[in-house]
């Protein structure tokens, strides 16, 4: 497993669970409890993402744009939840329709991608079916901050272009799903960074908030799509997962070091 780096903005920092995720094919496993001081590392480790610059002066926008348009804003607003609970509501100010835990299962950070924004409320991007699903949020419950990236995977391609302040700045190619388990299209976000234990998913895969259109459920996951490595090099570039978008080990490390939870994720 590479060794992170130090700075504060950059560095992943190792956090107890226990969870099975499911990227639509593709299980990764940590571990509950701390991490032992053993000589021999474990692999079974959830790790924590960048984090972003926090603001108090978001802005929001919910764009308007046909769903294949580059989403790749200049920067993004994300919340992180506060406390070890935050109530989600259909509405801005209405009753709470359902409360997520901080940290979720994998023992990440409840972080959100914001969408919009009214008074003391900000809509924020779900990770739940049906894809596209949000709810309100309030301002009160979070800490909202300002992250410059951005990831846009293009099927026909089978391409990934990393975007910072709206600018490409790297792109790579990468694996998408089959014409029979295709990758979901639509605007999502990553929503946590997990250190996969079973063979053949490289040293990171992020979850995100899309779902595949196909498989409602596999290997006793919900079918969630994942962005991950490959210990399989000779299928980047070609259509060949289960819908999650796979990349080379050296390039999902790159984002890893890079990419806070929240950030934009689109498949188009």
């Amino acid at each position: 497993m590479p060794i992170l780096p130090t700075d504060p903005r950059r560095r992943a920092t190792l956090i107890a669970a226990a969870v099975a995720v499911v990227c639509a094919g593709a299980v990764a496993f940590v571990a509950l409890g701390p991490l032992a001081a053993a000589p021999a590392p474990s692999p079974t480790r959830s790790v924590a993402a960048p984090t972003p610059t926090p603001t108090t002066t978001p802005g929001p926008t919910r764009s308007a744009d046909p769903v294949d348009a580059v989403d790749a804003p200049a920067s993004t607003t994300v919340a992180a939840v506060d406390g070890s609970s935050v109530p989600v509501s259909a509405t801005p100010g209405g009753p709470a329709t359902q409360t997520l835990a901080n940290p979720q299962a994998s023992g990440a950070p409840l972080v959100f991608r914001v969408v919009d924004r009214r008074d003391g409320w900000v809509e924020v991007q779900l990770a739940q079916r049906p894809n596209g699903s949000t709810g309100w949020v309030p301002t009160s419950a979070v800490t909202l901050s300002e992250d410059p990236y951005a990831v846009v995977v293009t099927r026909s391609t089978n391409t990934l272009a990393l975007y910072e302040d709206g600018k490409v700045v790297a792109r790579y190619p990468v694996a998408t799903g089959t014409g029979g388990t295709p990758s979901p299209t639509g605007r999502f976000a990553l929503t946590e960074l997990l250190a996969p234990t079973n063979a053949g998913y490289g040293p990171y895969a992020y979850g995100t908030t899309a779902f595949s259109d196909v498989l409602n459920s596999f290997g006793g996951g919900p079918g969630q799509i994942g962005l991950h490595g490959t210990d399989d090099a000779s299928s980047i570039g070609t259509a060949a997962s289960h819908g999650c978008i796979r990349m080379r080990n050296a390039d999902i490390t790159a984002l890893a070091e890079r990419l806070p939870l929240g950030t934009p994720f689109q498949v188009r």
